[in-house]
């Protein structure tokens, strides 16, 4: 994977060649399909992608919360574009079977757009 790097006010771009997930608010880069973990989790909102990394995406304070699978620390992400919610970061997971979401972002399908040659 390319390691991303940002000034204070630069964007993260993707390589045109990879297909890719964008915000649908401003378009600003947001994942790699590659980095895609899983579809089948379930946002605040409605639908959402389990991502291993993201690019262009600030981190707010962890907090704990109830979440179907069970208690989790989990910091809420937004857009450093545009600064729209897309969904969370999984900061600790407290139950042996969810460890494997640590570290993992949740990003609601609302938020996200598909780009670069997605069939």
């Amino acid at each position: 994977p390319t390691t991303m790097t940002r000034g204070p006010r630069s964007s993260s771009y993707l390589p045109r060649s990879h297909r890719t997930y964008s915000c649908v608010h401003c378009r600003a880069h947001l994942a790699r399909h590659e980095e895609l973990i899983s579809k089948s989790f379930q946002g605040s909102h409605g639908r959402a992608y389990l991502f291993n990394s993201v690019v262009n995406v600030g981190c707010g304070p962890a907090e704990q919360r109830l979440l179907l699978t069970g208690l989790h620390s989990v910091a809420d992400i937004f857009c450093e574009s545009c600064k729209t919610t897309l969904g969370w970061k999984y900061e600790q997971a407290f139950e042996s079977s969810q460890k494997y979401k640590e570290g993992k972002f949740i990003i609601e399908m609302s938020h996200m757009v598909k780009e670069n040659g997605w069939d």
